[in-house]
């Protein structure tokens, strides 16, 4: 029996059927006589068996730590990866915890009334080694705290709610940090690595301690329906980091950031080189960010395994630094290569567009001088933008200049204190096309007929075409 027909036995299954049909609620859900919720969400697979925390010790009072219950939960659920997998669901409550790890075939579950809080006590986020192609602590030399939710080598995993929260709770870490009084990175809330088939979605992320979620050496990554929140001054609060992953969805998300809301990565300076693994076939599509003093979409600084057919459609940026930056330089070598960008609204931004070339941050002195990035086949698209400082701030490198640049079909209308220089731009070529305002001598106008259209690629990723299944859950035990 669905979950549609069960519903029907509950009083309230004509509003909820109401409601979903006007399109104002994205699940489906009902109470039992028995006090039990009954759910529905999408995810890439559905489980077979199901527990709840509170079966293996769980305590919601926001108090007491949770940290041995998911891991236990976890561990016991894992033996059932081989006979259709199962669901860990997290009921209403403040479920304080540190670190643990998810497994494969398994489906964490975060109810909409549910809160993980994390825990304030350092001792509860065990260190782990620097990655491998960062060589370093992002923070610090030294190595890693374990993130929130952990997992390594996985193959179908799914970390989801019906907008459930994860707390990060993150102040104290950001104290400690401007004060450099760490001698470890501090914990993202969800780092997944070397994994295949990943999915995080319909969850509200607050106040990490630094990067929120780190898709790392994975491939196959559906992110979507995330609502990330930070200060606009927390430190390093990046909204989604794909780091060296191959075909990734990112879509219908909202970020607030004390950093850039979608930083893709690839890798360290020499680290990452050696590494050699890029981030590539990626979209970005239905995605609204605020970040004062960062980037909307951010091309590196970390871009050494290389970055290649990124696009990104239907992006909103208010009150943030720039649209799309690249932010590379001498030592990183590799490459940024067929970045597509197109139908971008932007409200109040200091840069409409914004390529560095002498980001200077290493892990350390070992960098080649000689490893010049290659940046070429850049495609920018339908903008529109408003009250803006200054339309584009475009530095390449000396000797290493950046290629292929394309621009078309560009509106800027300026702020009421615009700066007088408004396309600054240096060891760069392309062309451009109904720009206003003008662009740079070194982004020539290219014209034929009603003018020229920068590319889109016309073709579909894997991971586009990858359709979510309809999966149940309940909140009573079984």
């Amino acid at each position: 029996m669905g979950l549609s027909q069960l519903c029907k036995k509950s009083h309230v299954f004509e509003i909820v059927l109401v409601l979903f049909i006007l399109g104002l609620s994205r699940k489906v859900e009902c109470v039992t006589p028995g006090g039990s919720e009954l759910f529905e969400y999408s995810a890439i697979s559905c489980r077979k068996h199901s527990a709840l925390l509170t079966e293996f010790g769980g305590k919601g009072d926001g108090k007491t730590s949770n940290t041995r219950a998911f891991q236990s939960a976890v561990n016991h659920l894992s033996k059932f990866a081989s006979d259709g997998g199962a669901q860990l669901i997290v009921p209403p409550g403040k479920w304080l915890t540190g670190s643990f790890n998810v497994t494969s075939h398994f489906t964490l579950y975060i109810h909409k009334d549910a809160v993980l809080l994390a825990t304030l006590d350092e001792s509860e986020f065990p260190l782990i080694a620097p990655l491998p192609s960062y060589g370093s602590g992002r923070d610090a030399p030294g190595g890693r705290f374990s993130s929130l939710i952990m997992g390594t080598n996985l193959t179908d995993v799914v970390i989801t709610g019906d907008n459930g929260t994860i707390d990060g709770q993150g102040a104290p870490w950001w104290v400690k940090y401007r004060a450099k009084q760490l001698n470890h990175t501090r914990p993202y809330l969800i780092e997944i690595m070397h994994s295949n088939e990943v999915q995080i979605s319909n969850l509200t992320l607050l106040n990490s301690p630094s990067w929120n979620v780190h898709p790392v050496y994975c491939r196959n990554v559906i992110i979507q329906w995330l609502t990330i929140l930070a200060p606009i001054d927390s430190a390093n609060t990046d909204g989604i980091d794909p780091d060296s992953c191959t075909n990734v969805r990112i879509e219908d998300c909202f970020v607030v950031s004390g950093d850039d809301c979608i930083a893709v990565k690839s890798g360290w300076d020499q680290y990452g080189i050696s590494f050699g693994m890029p981030t590539q076939h990626l979209i970005i599509r239905r995605f609204t960010c605020i970040s004062p003093d960062s980037a909307v979409i951010a091309l590196g600084s970390e871009m050494s395994g290389g970055i290649q057919d990124v696009r990104a459609e239907d992006i909103t940026a208010i009150n943030s630094q720039s649209g799309v930056r690249i932010k590379t330089g001498i030592g990183r070598g590799a490459y940024v290569k067929d970045i597509y960008v197109r139908r971008m609204n932007m409200h109040t931004m200091k840069y409409v567009f914004w390529m560095t070339g002498n980001y200077g941050s290493h892990p350390d002195d070992g960098f080649d001088p000689n490893a010049l990035p290659d940046i070429h086949g850049i495609h920018y698209r339908d903008i529109v933008a408003e009250n803006v400082t200054m339309a584009a701030r475009l530095d390449g490198i000396q000797g290493d200049p950046f290629t292929g640049i394309c621009i078309s079909n560009v509106t800027i209308k300026l702020s009421e204190t615009p700066k007088e220089l408004q396309w600054n731009c240096t060891d760069i070529q392309g062309v451009s096309s109904r720009v206003s305002p003008q662009p740079c001598n070194l982004l020539p106008e290219k014209k034929s007929g009603n003018g020229m259209d920068c590319a889109f690629p016309a073709d579909k990723l894997a991971i586009e075409s990858v359709q979510l299944k309809i999966c149940s859950g309940s909140t009573s035990s079984t």
